[in-house]
């Protein structure tokens, strides 16, 4: 049985997008991830056979067929929706999820005043998904996260591995053209807690999509 034929009929959830994280009704702290590559992710496990379950940051990318899709604002708002579709065989959270946010979001629209010069937010740390979801009752086999990084890339990625409890992560190198946020194409290293490494592309994301696939499905049992 290959790798990506393993995939066929598991619970699989993914995790994709942006959180926004309000100030005032008007304004959030948001960060440029598109969702592409959690939703070609998707997409391709779909294709594969697996029940997929999608939960989504603020994006407006067509749902892939065949993919249960739950729609989230918040880092807050995903953890519970996540959390809430345990038990499942594999996570793969692609989500880049904001790791602070406002304590307090106004009610109403925060209006500058004369003479104000800065405004002073106090943030407070979101809930870590990754970390929750390996450390849970409900723990699924295989737990993958992905790191964005601009810079000393391999070390931060291996660091979240271990510290987070991962199985495996995918990082990249973003804020470089061709490359990680808002592209069609990106480029993936790929580490595993048992010392295990793979670099994929660069290619689009849909083939980076099925080549990671292909590495998850090999640790799943026939």
């Amino acid at each position: 049985m290959s790798a990506a034929e393993r995939l066929r009929g598991k619970r699989i959830v993914v995790s994709a997008g942006p959180t926004y994280e309000d100030i005032d009704p008007v304004r959030f702290i948001g960060n440029r991830s598109s969702g592409k590559m959690g939703f070609a992710v998707a997409q391709a496990a779909a294709r594969l056979g697996a029940q997929v379950v999608l939960v989504a940051g603020p994006v407006s990318l067509p749902t892939p067929a065949g993919v249960t899709r739950i729609d989230v604002r918040s880092a807050a708002q995903m953890h519970e929706a996540v959390l809430s579709q345990l038990p499942a065989d594999v996570y793969i959270g692609a989500a880049a999820v904001a790791d602070f946010a406002p304590a307090q979001a106004a009610s109403n629209k925060i209006k500058k005043t004369a003479g104000q010069d800065t405004l002073n937010l106090t943030l407070v740390r979101t809930r870590d998904i990754l970390a929750d979801i390996a450390a849970h009752a409900q723990r699924p086999r295989l737990v993958v996260g992905f790191a964005a990084e601009t810079d000393h890339v391999e070390a931060y990625a291996r660091g979240k591995l271990e510290n987070k409890r991962l199985d495996l992560i995918a990082a990249n190198r973003v804020g470089v053209s061709g490359s990680g946020f808002e592209s069609d194409d990106n480029t993936l290293a790929v580490y595993g807690a048992d010392g295990a490494s793979h670099v994929l592309g660069p290619a689009p994301k849909t083939t980076l999509a099925d080549d990671l696939l292909e590495l998850i499905g090999a640790r799943l049992p026939a």
